[in-house]
C-alpha cells in the first residue's frame, strides 16, 4: 500500500509538473482571440456531420442566405478582381449581410471561418499575377466552386488569387482561417501565415478552433492524447483548450448510422466547447460569447442552426430549396427577433442579392 501511495504521489508531480509547463506555453502561445470551434463527425455508414461555434463580442447581424447557381461574382476588390459564375446553389449565413461566414452547398462541401489572431495576409508584388478578393467572400467563392475539399486543395495550390482583409463593422480586425470538410469525411483548413497560404489537408484534420496556428495545435493535442481523455481534460474557454476536448469528445461519442442522433451528438459536443453568456477573464478580453451553433450533415443535405438567444434549433432540407440558374436569391432574415422551428426552406422570401464588403487592393 506504501509503495502504490509513493507511485501515485509521484506521478501526481510529475503530471502537474508537465502540465504548468504546458500551461506556461499556452501563455506564452496563444494570445487573446475571439473563440469559435469546429469539429467533424465521422459515423457509420459514411455518415458526415461538421459542427461550429461562433463567438463574437457582439450581435453580428446573421441572417440566413439562399444562393442559386449561375451567380456571376467578382471578388470585391476591384477592377482586377478574381471572377467567376457559381457552378453550385448553397445555404450560407452572413454576418452584418456584408461577409459570409459559414455555409454549406448542394454537394454537401461546407466552410467555416473561425478567428485567428496570428494571420498575416499577403503583400503582393509589383508584377504579382494573383488576383485579389475581399475576405468577405473567401468562403463563399469555396461554396460556389467546389463539391470537394480534394478539388479546393488542387485549385488552391495553384494560388488563383491573394485574400486582402476586412474590417468589421464593430471595429475587429478580419484575422481568419478557413476549414472546409465534405460529404467523404474529408477536410482541410487553409491559413495565411507571415504572409503565405498554408494548407493542411488531412481527413484526420477534424477540429479547428483559434490560436495558435494549426501544426502547433496538432502538437499540443498530440500531448493531450498522451495523457488520455478519462484521465484528465483542460477545461478553460482557451483555443487550445477547446481544441483538445472538441477532439476527444468528436471520436468519443457514439458512432451511428442515425442522421438525428447524429446531429443531436454533434450539438453536445459544440456546446461543451461554447463559451457560456457573460464570461469575462481578466486578462483575456476577447474571450467572447457563443451566440449561434451551426450543425451541417454532409450526408443528407440537411444544414441546422441554433441561436444561444432562442430556445429553438431549425434546419433547412438543401433539396427543398430552388437552386437553378435564373431562381432569385432568398433570405431567412433572423434579425428580426422571429423563432423558427422544424424544416424552414419554404420561409426563406426573395432579397436583394448580398452586398458583400468591398475593399482596396494593396
Amino acid at each position: 500500500m506504501l509503495r502504490s501511495t509513493l507511485n501515485f504521489r509521484a506521478y501526481s508531480r510529475a503530471l502537474f509538473s508537465s502540465l504548468t509547463a504546458l500551461t506556461t506555453l499556452l501563455v506564452g502561445l496563444t494570445p487573446s482571440a475571439l473563440a469559435c470551434s469546429r469539429a467533424v463527425y465521422l459515423g457509420l455508414d459514411n455518415l458526415v456531420i461538421t459542427g461550429r461555434t461562433m463567438d463574437w463580442f457582439n450581435d453580428t447581424g446573421s441572417n440566413l442566405w439562399a444562393f442559386p447557381r449561375g451567380i456571376e461574382r467578382d471578388g470585391a476588390a476591384g477592377s482586377d478582381s478574381i471572377r467567376w459564375t457559381s457552378k453550385y446553389g448553397s445555404v450560407s449565413i452572413g454576418l452584418w449581410d456584408i461577409a459570409i461566414a459559414d455555409g454549406m452547398n448542394e454537394k454537401g462541401l461546407v466552410t467555416n471561418v473561425l478567428y485567428l489572431a496570428e494571420t498575416e495576409y499577403p503583400t503582393p508584388a509589383a508584377n504579382d499575377s494573383r488576383q485579389p478578393l475581399s475576405l468577405s467572400m473567401w468562403a463563399q467563392y469555396m461554396l460556389d466552386n467546389f463539391a470537394t475539399v480534394a478539388e479546393a486543395v488542387t485549385a488552391m495550390e495553384q494560388s488563383p488569387f491573394y485574400v486582402i482583409p476586412i474590417t468589421t463593422p464593430d471595429g475587429h480586425a478580419g484575422t481568419v482561417h478557413l476549414s472546409i470538410s465534405d460529404a467523404t469525411g474529408d477536410s482541410a483548413i487553409f491559413e495565411y501565415v507571415k504572409g503565405e497560404l498554408v494548407i493542411h489537408h488531412n481527413r484526420d484534420y477534424q477540429v479547428m478552433t483559434n490560436s495558435p496556428v494549426f501544426d502547433q495545435q496538432l502538437a499540443l493535442n498530440k500531448y493531450w492524447q498522451q495523457i488520455g481523455g478519462q484521465t484528465m481534460l483542460p477545461g478553460t474557454n482557451r483555443a487550445a483548450d477547446r481544441f483538445v476536448r472538441a477532439s476527444y469528445y468528436i471520436n468519443e461519442i457514439t458512432k451511428t448510422a442515425d442522421a438525428t442522433e447524429g446531429v443531436g451528438a454533434v450539438f453536445s459536443v459544440m456546446r461543451n466547447v461554447s463559451v457560456p453568456f457573460g464570461i469575462r477573464i481578466p486578462g483575456q478580453p476577447n474571450i467572447a460569447d457563443t451566440i449561434w451553433r451551426t450543425v451541417a450533415d454532409h450526408t443528407n443535405k440537411r444544414y441546422f442552426f441554433e441561436s444561444t438567444h432562442s430556445p429553438n434549433v431549425f434546419w433547412i432540407d438543401l433539396a427543398d430549396l430552388d437552386f437553378s440558374e435564373g431562381a432569385p436569391t432568398k433570405k431567412l432574415t433572423l434579425t428580426g427577433g422571429a423563432v423558427f422551428s422544424g424544416n424552414t426552406a419554404s420561409q426563406f422570401q426573395p432579397s436583394e442579392p448580398m452586398k458583400f464588403l468591398e475593399v482596396t487592393p494593396r
